[in-house]
C-alpha cells in the first residue's frame, strides 16, 4: 500500500511491536528491576551473614528446648 503524499514510498506501518511506546516503557521497566536485583546482590555479598546461636537439639529448625529466660520480669496484672 502506498500513501499518495509520501512521494511513492511505501505507507510505514505502525503495527509492530517495536512501533509501540508502551511496549518499550515495558521493556525499560524490565531492564531497570534487572538491574536492581543484579546491583542488590553484588552489594549484599559485601556483608557477611552471622550465624545464629546455637540452641542445641532441633527438630525441623526448631529448638527443642526453651531458651533460658533473660531476667525480664512480667508486668503484675498480665
Amino acid at each position: 500500500m502506498r500513501d499518495p503524499g509520501a512521494g511513492g514510498r511505501p505507507a510505514v506501518s505502525r503495527s509492530h511491536w517495536y512501533h509501540q511506546p508502551v511496549a518499550w516503557l515495558g521493556v525499560l521497566i524490565f531492564l531497570a528491576s534487572l538491574a536492581g536485583c543484579v546491583w542488590l546482590i553484588i552489594a549484599s555479598l559485601r556483608y557477611d551473614e552471622n550465624a545464629l546461636p546455637d540452641s542445641g537439639e532441633q527438630l525441623l529448625k526448631m529448638p527443642l528446648e526453651r531458651v533460658p529466660d533473660s531476667g525480664v520480669q512480667p508486668l503484675p496484672g498480665r
